[in-house]
């Protein structure tokens, strides 16, 4: 055999093995990213094909699966969600694409792929029945749930509300605004779901953006909760006093204000007690300085700011404090302005932190997970995300927190209800673009606590107590009157 040919052979040899080399790696190490590629047809087709399992919320379906009725259509089954506006940042949705929210996090169980499923959907094959995916059951409650979304939408305001059972972290209502209708996105036609998408993704108010879970703000005066917990838990008390004049004067330069430019409590040092209840700025600005950069942030993380991102199971961005600050810096972190950042979920982790005695749970959305037949695959199984506070500081926060709220100059009095005690916190957030944001976090009843709730309006313009603390209140009133 001559060199040209020899060189041939080895070249076509070298190819062939290249070929062999790649169908193995498809076929095996790339199989199952292949197989569930969303571009993938035949995936497509035995999805769309199969009965999904629904997603509930109190007794009711809000996500479901039902038989196509026309004859042509392109596959079996076609996706609906009912109050699809209320929920679709919960929901998400279940597109020719990609699946976002519980429909995402929670895949394999409704659409019936998880091993857990295998004896059910073998069982049905048996009885001649058609496989169904599993049932997702949520933990929201649907009065907390449309309370918040109304009170939101009557604000005229884009913005977020989270309610928790402060003893479980269960989530009883998450809500964000602007929204979207999920079943437009469901569409078996590739060119109208893809139209759709592509307007919700283009719009300045990012409706598809949870608002609730996903987007962090400056928390503002709410997070006075936090410099006040550090104080009590470095052996102060109610009563510990710090300067409260018209405007501080800050260790490395610049000044903060009061929010009305007064000296709080007539210029003398003001009790803790009355710094929360008004909301000082100037006294809060000394105590956070006077405590340092390591126990505000301690206090902070305790509470949950910079433990990465929480799973409920939809991802939860993290809330954060800021590290390697001056002395202004840090006199600002003690109102929550500076680069102090939390979700809403956050502080309503903080409410339901004080309001369980300084135990914060893990909060989370999942209640269960059935298999057609009933059979139980998951359950919420309620842990301590952090011990915060010791009960003793939880009390004295709760009894500041209810100043606020029935007090002679409480700041939150407008989310107060009627023969109970609340406890809240109003929170008015300096954001450097546009009119402030307004937040009020609260619990209630006070003495047993059965809701923590946070609300933010984003450009609200007022106070938290005009904005937020009334959309509170009414979250607060839906549990509590069931």
């Amino acid at each position: 055999m001559n060199v040209p040919i020899r060189r041939l052979t080895f070249f076509c040899m070298v190819l062939f093995g290249a070929l062999l080399l790649n169908a193995n790696y498809l076929q095996a190490l790339k199989a199952e990213e292949l197989r569930e590629h969303p571009r993938n047809g035949r995936q497509t087709a035995r999805q769309f094909d199969a009965a999904r399992g629904p997603i509930i919320v109190g007794n009711e379906q809000v996500a479901y699966s039902e038989p196509t009725e026309d004859e042509e259509a392109a596959y079996a089954y076609q996706r609906k969600y009912d109050n699809s506006e209320e929920y679709a940042h919960l929901t998400g949705f279940y597109s020719l694409y990609n699946a976002t929210g519980i429909e995402g996090e929670q895949n394999s169980m409704l659409d019936g792929s998880d091993s857990r499923l295998a004896v059910s959907n073998f069982m049905d094959t048996l009885t001649g029945e058609e496989p169904q995916g599993a049932a997702v059951e949520l933990t929201i409650d649907p009065e907390a749930q449309s309370a918040a979304f109304e009170a939101l939408q009557s604000t005229g305001k884009n913005g977020a509300a989270v309610a928790l059972d402060p003893g479980t972290g269960a989530i009883l209502a998450s809500s964000s605004v602007p929204t979207y209708d999920a079943n437009p996105l469901a569409d078996h036609d590739p060119s109208k779901v893809e139209e759709k998408y592509t307007e919700l993704e283009e719009s300045e108010d990012k409706p598809l953006l949870n608002r609730a879970l996903n987007q962090s703000y400056p928390p503002g005066s709410t997070f006075k909760v936090v410099t006040a917990a550090a104080a009590l838990e470095d052996g102060e008390s109610p009563d510990s006093t710090q300067p409260a004049p018209e405007v501080y004067e800050m260790p490395a330069g610049g000044t903060m204000p009061n929010y009305d430019g007064s000296a709080c409590n007539g210029g003398d040092p003001d009790p803790l007690r009355h710094s929360i209840e008004i909301s000082c700025n100037t006294s809060m600005g000394h105590w956070a300085v006077d405590l340092g950069e390591e126990k505000m942030a301690a206090q902070a993380e305790a509470f949950g700011f910079g433990s990465g991102e929480l799973e409920v199971p939809l991802s939860v961005s993290e809330s954060t404090y800021p590290e390697g600050l001056d002395g202004s810096q840090l006199a600002q972190t003690g109102i929550g302005q500076f680069d102090v950042n939390a979700t809403p979920l956050q502080m309503a982790m903080i409410a339901g932190g004080v309001a369980n005695g300084g135990d914060v749970m893990r909060p989370y959305l999942v209640e269960k997970v059935e298999s057609s037949d009933l059979t139980q695959l998951e359950s919420a199984n309620p842990e301590v995300l952090s011990e915060a506070v010791s009960s003793s500081t939880a009390d004295d926060l709760t009894e500041m927190m209810i100043q606020v709220t029935e007090g002679d100059e409480g700041s939150g009095t407008t989310g107060a209800i009627p023969g109970m005690e609340v406890a809240g916190k109003t929170g008015t957030a300096e954001t450097g673009d546009g009119p402030t944001h307004n937040w009020f976090i609260s619990f209630a009843p006070a003495d047993d606590p059965q809701i923590a709730v946070a609300v933010v309006i984003e450009h609200g313009g007022a106070t938290g107590g005009e904005v937020a603390a009334p959309v509170a209140k009414s979250i607060m009133e839906a549990v509590i009157d069931q």
